[in-house]
């Protein structure tokens, strides 16, 4: 006589059919785990190698900024024609001002190697960048190419970091380096790293320039 256990039993083969099922699906389980894992890691690894560059070089928050670097009172934000005459800036490098509209300005990011009109570089200061000036007394010398190599490094950071940042000569300017944002000037001779990534910090796309959201 048949019983109702014994119809419900597993038959052997069966039994271990249900057991190989069990392991294929622990060791499935398992391999999610780890797969996880390693990927959390991976994440963790990316992350701490990307946050600190943009925790050097990040741009500003929606408060604006007092520094680093000297308040200048604001030239204005007039666009004026092409070689028109106009009231001198108020500093050198200036930091705002009368400057030529689209499309002769703003000039486009990264490294110069020739001088830029101030009429032209305000128009990326209203748009929240950051200009880095320099001027070499010996543009051939081992020490002028040590400084633009210096600053450009710095350049191609931040413009690796997308921000808004341009370097170039300016001959006969008072001193070696000059950082500039709208209305703020922070100028010194020897060239000191941490200090020019704190004004990008502070100062790259801040409240305090009019068009900061513009390329």
């Amino acid at each position: 006589m048949t019983t109702q256990n014994s119809k419900n039993r597993l038959t052997p083969t069966q039994s271990r059919a249900a057991r190989r099922e069990r392991r294929h699906s622990r060791r499935k389980f398992t391999r999610v785990l780890i797969g996880i894992g390693v990927g959390g890691v991976a994440l963790l690894l990316i992350l701490g190698l990307i946050l600190p560059m943009l925790g050097d070089l990040g741009g500003s928050s929606d408060k604006a900024p007092d520094g680093p670097g000297k308040r200048v009172e604001s030239d204005g934000t007039d666009h004026i024609e092409e070689g028109s005459e106009h009231p001198p800036y108020r500093t050198v490098p200036a930091a705002s001002g009368w400057h030529y509209p689209q499309p002769l300005a703003p000039v486009s990011w990264g490294i110069h190697t020739e001088y830029i009109p101030e009429e032209k570089r305000i128009h990326n200061l209203e748009h929240g960048g950051i200009s880095i000036s320099y001027n070499c007394p010996d543009p051939a010398s081992d020490s002028c190419k040590q400084l633009t190599d210096n600053l450009a490094d710095i350049v191609n950071r931040a413009r690796g970091a997308n921000l808004k940042v341009l370097m170039s000569p300016y001959p006969g300017m008072p001193t070696t380096i000059a950082l500039t944002a709208w209305t703020f000037l922070d100028a010194f001779n020897e060239f000191d790293k941490n200090r020019i990534n704190d004004f990008i910090k502070a100062h790259e796309s801040s409240p305090n320039a009019p068009e900061r959201f513009a390329n």
